[in-house]
């Protein structure tokens, strides 16, 4: 029986959330939600919500720490995508989704993965969670496995929508989303894995991010929420 490889993938994020960055991330995003107890635990309950297997896998064990600092690759950017020129949250979402969900070890290095995803995150410290992203990328051994099998990645995201229970906090406070601009936006899809010996697959992925988008600007990533939201 072939042992599964190891698989970058979304994990059951915002357990390890410090208390002050949860209520930040969330009060910037869905700031009516606080005055809604049930609204605010879909929101911001710790561990991915599972919808059979439409949803993110768990990460590998032993995901980089809150505090790590995403490093300058030393040359180039290998595979990594760059963030897009767009200000629309939904489709800005959809491309970060894909972001995520793709990689290539064969010329891509843990380094590079990490600081590729990083220019992706707003520059606004108050409102980024880079935790969250960063914790998506297996630790320095796991990574190292994965090359050793030339694993990678691709995906095709199916669509993006904004949360129900965001859509109506918006429409009860409009005015609401004005402070820090940040969209809470869930995009599903499917990765399709394969590995130099010919082996491969694919599943269904699912993740809510949070997207800043302030007018006149293009968006960028603020953080990757702690459950799926439908």
């Amino acid at each position: 029986m072939r042992k599964r490889l190891p698989v970058l993938s979304l994990s059951s994020y915002g357990v390890g959330w410090s208390a002050n960055r949860r209520i930040v991330i969330v009060a910037v995003a869905v700031a009516v939600l606080l005055a809604i107890a049930a609204t605010v635990a879909v929101l911001t309950g710790g561990g991915n919500s599972h919808h059979a297997r439409d949803t993110a896998a768990p990460a590998p064990t032993g995901s980089p720490s809150s505090s790590e600092v995403a490093p300058e690759p030393s040359s180039g950017s290998g595979s990594m995508a760059k963030p897009p020129q767009i200000a629309e949250p939904v489709a800005f979402a959809k491309a970060a989704a894909e972001m995520l969900w793709s990689y290539d070890t064969r010329d891509t290095s843990r380094d590079q993965q990490l600081a590729g995803m990083r220019t992706w995150v707003t520059k606004e410290t108050k409102y980024a969670d880079w935790a969250s992203v960063s914790g998506q990328v297996p630790d320095p051994v796991l990574w190292s496995r994965m090359a050793d099998q030339d694993q990678h990645a691709t995906a095709h995201v199916t669509e993006g929508h904004y949360p129900s229970a965001f859509q109506q906090a918006l429409a009860e406070d409009p005015s609401a989303i004005t402070e820090a601009y940040v969209y809470v936006v869930t995009v599903n899809g499917k990765q399709h894995i394969g590995w130099k010996t010919g082996g491969g697959g694919a599943e269904d992925r699912a993740v809510t991010l949070a997207v800043q988008c302030r007018p006149h600007d293009d968006c960028s990533l603020a953080a990757i929420a702690p459950q799926v939201t439908q």
